[in-house]
């Protein structure tokens, strides 16, 4: 048979056609994350062939403390709202809030055809759409490890994985250009409390090709393998068999095994239980209607029956693992509890381990619970309070092994986790050049079994979520709620005659969170003094009343940095009338009166 060889493709004047190999083509197949790459939490991952998006998670990132009144972290949405024309569905892993707490702000966005979700998940996500009066806005089905999602390009199955929640899965998606495979959040746990990791599909995944895995590398700093949950249960067990007052026990709410754990202890020593915190409540009641915990009401108080109940007799289970300042356990530290005050002989249990940045709270937590005259006793080598639900390196290393991926994207982590995730991979024999550490935004592109990282990159920013407004909270107001925590405000209040271009008595300043008035009078009169002069001077002409903002700012604001070396914000406030000179001297008697309470 004759070889015929292929004729590189040209253009109308017979120049060879070169193409960019790193640009997206027609029939490419792209893998891209909006949230979850340099961060732990806002998980949010996306599969795009032509037109149709395969979306793995919606979660949101708690903010840190610099980010002052801000609620949660969000994904940006707008490369998913400019591409309203293809079809979308939401496939989620589990039911914890970094995967899913996301859901009502990207329903807001963007139109999703349906979520798929492991029947926990589902439980969660409606309570969730209930609260924001949302059930209606999609369609949610329930899935399994046995379940198949069919859409025009991709075919989707699933497997079980070991996590702290039940029902929690791996995605299997086939595409045209290849197999991807997410693990989820996993653990190996050989004696897990549910549902066993489905060890066979993994290994049938190996045997059988995977071109891409993304796996979790939340632990990828921590060597060997994870203590199981059922050591965690037996130390739980003997702490209550050894304690004769109360036991006030605080975990995670979402760590559905270990607060079942919790439960069956306090069963098994004749304790009754009561529940604090909100979240704790929701996870708990739905544990028990879906029937992953299994105590019957009658093994539960009320609040009101606490007092009425012996000590030892009494179990409490809260949240505040993690210092929360609002939550239960920080407020029975400080005592301003409405039901419980820490008593002598009370034994507080941290059934966790400090998320990175939480240790301070935590430490003043622990403090204020031994001043009150509680033992308290935290997670460390001596006991074995608390496991992870996340894959340490020989998890990670046993998770590469049984899927053989030809490339690998480590997911879910900050960059240092990434990293090391990518050391873990290429021990496992995986080529350096096969491994894609990237970052929100960044573009894998499946073509014919190849993975190659793109040049071309999707807009990925975080959204600072105030409440429930998702259009988010600018960069600008969060630098001046920093201005204000650290430097305070000085409010500028001008009386002016616009009619006659004249400004009609000296300005007042009132100042909030930036100097002590009663030691500062010498001070706000020179800065008054220093408006006045300068706007007598500016009125000679014609000016607008933004001609009088920027002058009281562009004079009082370097006046005030050479004075004190601090920079509050000055908010000019103009009264446009002769009558608002009696508003003007009802201010100053105010200010007077202000000083003598001081004084005093």
């Amino acid at each position: 048979m004759e070889q015929t060889t292929r004729r590189a493709p040209r253009n109308n004047n017979g120049n060879k056609i070169t193409y960019n190999r790193l640009a997206p083509r027609k029939n490419d197949t792209l893998v891209y994350a909006l949230g979850g790459l340099g961060e732990v939490g806002k998980n949010m991952y996306c599969i795009e062939h032509e037109d149709e998006i395969v979306i793995i998670d919606a979660g949101v990132r708690f903010p840190e403390e610099n980010l002052l009144g801000v609620d949660y972290v969000i994904p940006d949405y707008s490369y998913l709202v400019r591409n309203k024309q293809k079809r979308k569905v939401l496939i989620i892993t589990h039911g914890h809030e970094d995967h899913i707490g996301g859901i009502p702000f990207l329903l807001k966005s963007v139109a999703i055809e349906k979520i798929y979700a492991p029947r926990f998940a589902v439980a969660l996500i409606n309570r969730k759409l209930e609260e924001k009066k949302m059930l209606k806005a999609v369609k949610i089905e329930e899935i399994n490890e046995d379940s198949v999602v069919q859409t025009k390009f991709f075919r989707c199955g699933f497997f079980n994985t070991v996590h702290s929640i039940p029902d929690s899965l791996g995605i299997i998606v086939n595409t045209p250009n290849g197999r991807v495979v997410t693990t989820g959040d996993f653990k190996f746990d050989l004696t897990p409390v549910g549902t066993n990791a489905d060890y066979q599909k993994m290994a049938y995944l190996g045997a059988s090709h995977v071109t891409l895995l993304m796996s979790d590398s939340t632990n990828s700093g921590i060597e060997d393998f994870s203590i199981s949950e059922k050591k965690v249960s037996e130390a739980i067990l003997d702490i209550f068999k050894k304690t004769d007052g109360r036991l006030i026990v605080a975990t995670f709410a979402s760590n559905v095994h270990r607060v079942g754990q919790i439960l069956n202890a306090a069963v098994a020593t004749g304790r009754k239980v009561c529940i604090f915190g909100r979240s704790m409540e929701n996870v708990v009641t739905i544990a028990k209607k879906m029937g992953n915990i299994k105590v019957g009401e009658q093994h539960f108080l009320t609040p009101d029956q606490l007092n009425h109940t012996p000590a030892h007799k009494v179990c409490i289970i809260c949240t505040g693992s993690q210092g929360e300042p609002l939550a239960a356990l920080s407020r029975i530290a400080q005592g301003t509890h409405r039901y419980i005050k820490i008593m002598p002989g009370d034994t507080v249990v941290f059934s966790s381990s400090p998320i990175p940045g939480n240790s301070a709270s935590i430490n003043q937590v622990v403090n204020k619970l031994f001043r009150n005259g509680a033992t308290v006793l935290t997670n460390s080598i001596l006991n074995n309070l608390h496991t992870t639900g996340h894959a340490s390196q020989e998890e990670q290393k046993l998770m590469l092994q049984l899927i053989k991926p030809k490339y690998f994207m480590p997911v879910h982590g900050e960059y240092k986790m990434l990293r090391q995730h990518k050391q873990t991979a290429m021990l496992t024999g995986i080529p350096e050049d096969n491994i894609f550490t990237c970052a929100n935004g960044d573009v894998l592109i499946l073509r014919k079994e190849e993975v190659i990282q793109s040049s071309y990159r999707i807009q990925a920013d975080d959204i600072y979520v105030d409440g429930n407004d998702i259009s988010g909270v600018s960069t600008a107001v969060l630098k001046d709620r920093k201005i204000l925590a650290d430097n305070g405000l000085c409010s500028v209040i001008v009386c002016i005659d616009s009619r006659t271009n004249s400004i009609l008595c000296r300005p007042v300043i009132v100042s909030r969170g930036f100097v002590f008035i009663k030691d500062s009078q010498t001070l706000l009169k020179e800065a008054e003094m220093v408006v006045y002069h300068a706007l007598k001077e500016k009125m000679m002409q014609k000016i607008t009343f933004q001609d009088i903002k920027n002058t009281i700012r562009g004079c009082l604001e370097p006046f005030l940095y050479n004075k004190t070396h601090r920079n509050p914000i000055v908010i000019p406030v103009i009264l446009n009338s002769k009558e608002a000179m009696a508003q003007m001297q009802q201010l100053r008697n105010q200010r007077m009166a202000e000083k003598q309470i001081e004084a005093k």
